[in-house]
């Protein structure tokens, strides 16, 4: 508080009363450092919807498959969730699992990044359907254990690679079926039609790189990977 107490002092006041426009900028950084280090969240925040086109071509190797569907991710750094939804039809066999995949670049593909054995509201055994669920993204169960093992051992750290991974384009949807157990439609997440602002992007940038360095503290101080 000491750097609150200085701008009241005679020496940082003008003649008309104003405060020293250089004390004044070093206690705003003074408080913004401070709301950083003591925050759980990260300060930046913002929400972007992904969407993607589902089918059997899309998958590697390709397969031949009528089914067809529809992907919608919406991340929210601000408050913490995934929400995923999806639709589909024209499955050759009954569904069994589907996962959003990361982070590997197109067309390659990549581990399962979310929950297993399959997101918890897919309706099973069936060639045409949808689902709507909101995951918390800091809680361990939303993800696949080998992917939070390789980034941090931590909920925080898999939320900043699955959200980045997003971001970069290296993440899909994969829905599985009993014909096609690797996955018979896929398709890989990009923004909306409604592209955001720059400034949206800028927002969200900072947002991952809040959480990367809340994950990395996180981290250092919870050596054993054990989350909050």
């Amino acid at each position: 508080m000491s750097e609150l107490r200085t701008l009241a002092e005679p020496e940082n006041v003008g003649a008309n009363g104003s405060l020293n426009s250089h004390r004044l900028f070093a206690a705003v950084d003074w408080m913004a450092c401070v709301q950083v280090r003591h925050s759980a969240a990260p300060a930046f925040g913002v929400t972007i919807v992904y969407t993607t086109s589902l089918s059997g071509p899309n998958e590697n190797p390709p397969i031949a498959s009528p089914g067809v569907g529809v992907g919608t991710v919406t991340v929210d750094t601000t408050a913490h969730t995934l929400r995923v939804q999806e639709t589909f039809s024209g499955l050759t066999s009954g569904t069994t699992a589907s996962h959003i995949h990361c982070c590997n670049v197109p067309p390659a593909t990549s581990g399962v990044a979310t929950m297993t054995p399959t997101f918890s509201g897919l309706p099973l055994g069936v060639t045409f359907g949808s689902m709507d669920q909101t995951l918390d993204t800091t809680a361990l169960a939303t993800y696949n254990a080998p992917f939070v093992t390789a980034n941090g051992g931590t909920a925080l750290g898999a939320e900043a690679a699955l959200f980045a991974g997003i971001a970069a384009g290296n993440a899909y949807v994969n829905i599985h079926t009993t014909q096609n157990p690797g996955g018979e439609i896929r398709g890989f997440l990009t923004p909306a039609a409604a592209v955001p602002e720059p400034e949206t992007y800028a927002l969200f940038l900072a947002g991952l790189a809040s959480l990367g360095i809340v994950a990395r503290r996180r981290q250092r101080r919870e050596p054993n990977g054990l989350a909050c």
